[in-house]
Parts: C-alpha cells; sequence; structure tokens
C-alpha cells in the first residue's frame, strides 16, 4: 500500500500556490512513474476524492478501481475556500484549525473521542504548511469535475456520512449516478472522516470493493 500527501502536507514540498486539481493529479502520477507503478487502485478522501477523479477520467489506463470518500465534484462558494486561502496565509493555521476540525466529527464523536480531535487539531497546526493548504483551498476553489465523471470506466465505489456538513451525500449521490456503473454507500452517524469515526465499516466497504 502507497499513501501520499498533497503538496504542503505531512512533509510534502510546498510551491507557492494557487494549485489546481490537474496539478495535484499530476503529482500524482509522477509519484507513480518514480515508483514504476503503472496501473493502482485508487482511494481518496475529501480532496483525495477530487483527485482520484481527475485521475480516473484523464490517466484511465493508470486507475484500475476507484473508491472516493466523503468527497465532492464540485464545492462551492468559491468566496469560501478563497478567503480561507487568505486567511491561512495572513495568520497560519491556528486561525482555521479548529474549526475546519469541528466539521469533520459529528457533536457525539466529538464528545466521545477528544483526544482523537484534539490530535487531528495539533496535526493541522504542526503538519500543514499554510501555503500549502492554501493552494489546495484554491484547487477546490476553481473545481468542476462533474463534466469529467461520464468519462470514469474505472470500477468505482462513493462513500459519504450521513451526518457530513462539508460534502453530504447528495454529493456523493451526484457523483455516483454520473460515473457508469459507481455504486454509493452512505455511513451512518458518520460525518466528514468517516474513513475515522467509521473506519471499521469504512475498511470493509473498500476491501470487498476493491477486492472486486
Amino acid at each position: 500500500m502507497l499513501r501520499y500527501e498533497h503538496r504542503g502536507h505531512g512533509g510534502s514540498p510546498a510551491p507557492p500556490g494557487p494549485y489546481s486539481i490537474a496539478g495535484l493529479g499530476a503529482d500524482v502520477l509522477r509519484l507513480l512513474d518514480e515508483l514504476e507503478i503503472s496501473t493502482a487502485c485508487y482511494c481518496g478522501v475529501s480532496l483525495g476524492g477530487m483527485v482520484g477523479m481527475w485521475l480516473a477520467a484523464n490517466a484511465p489506463d493508470r486507475i484500475e478501481a476507484l473508491a472516493l470518500c466523503c468527497t465532492s465534484a464540485y464545492l462551492p462558494p468559491a468566496e469560501l475556500w478563497r478567503d480561507r486561502a487568505a486567511r491561512v496565509r495572513a495568520a497560519g493555521m491556528t486561525s482555521i484549525s479548529r474549526q475546519v476540525v469541528a466539521r469533520w466529527f459529528t457533536p457525539r464523536y466529538q464528545a466521545a473521542h477528544p483526544d482523537t480531535v484534539s490530535g487531528f487539531v495539533a496535526t493541522l497546526e504542526r503538519e500543514v504548511v499554510p501555503e500549502g493548504y492554501a493552494g489546495c483551498c484554491e484547487a477546490i476553489e476553481a473545481m468542476d469535475l462533474r463534466p469529467l465523471l461520464a468519462s470514469v470506466t474505472a470500477p468505482t465505489l462513493v462513500i459519504a456520512g450521513a451526518e457530513d456538513p462539508a460534502t453530504p451525500p447528495w454529493h456523493g449521490a451526484v457523483i455516483a449516478s454520473a460515473i457508469p456503473g459507481a455504486r454509493l454507500r452512505v455511513i451512518r452517524g458518520a460525518a466528514h472522516l468517516a474513513n475515522v469515526s467509521a473506519a471499521a465499516e469504512v475498511t470493509a466497504a473498500l476491501l470487498a470493493h476493491l477486492a472486486g
């Protein structure tokens, strides 16, 4: 299994933004080429799912199967992303970290798992470079992947959190209805990081999908 980090996340370089979904997708293709990986099954959460849709549409020969978790093909308003990018450039990650993480988990999960939530806040503040985060915000600001979805040929599973305020289940339904043969799985009681709060259920769904 190969895991990678977006620009400015987890130690990856953070060149000056703005970025684009196409640019972030090209990063993945370069990584696969460097590691001599000809084809891969791709799983992406949130921004990672956006990159996955671009990859499956633009490099179909490289993506054997696709799993998209808590993501969207189009996520307005553009002003939200533009303002967030400006804010982190001006005031750093601490200016948005708690607000962002609060949308990743339901209130019930946050109350039951405060250490997990505080850990994600700390990770955002410690391991994400403001310029990298801002550039990724600008990639989402300019994104509209909806015209590409019908061209995706990889077997696709779309996972949505039933209580996700960032990318609600209907965003997943739009994706699943546009990609031929795609399936939608809604995880009850989960918000934006369903893969964390409902890890066992999401992992089982992914393994079943990727096993074909």
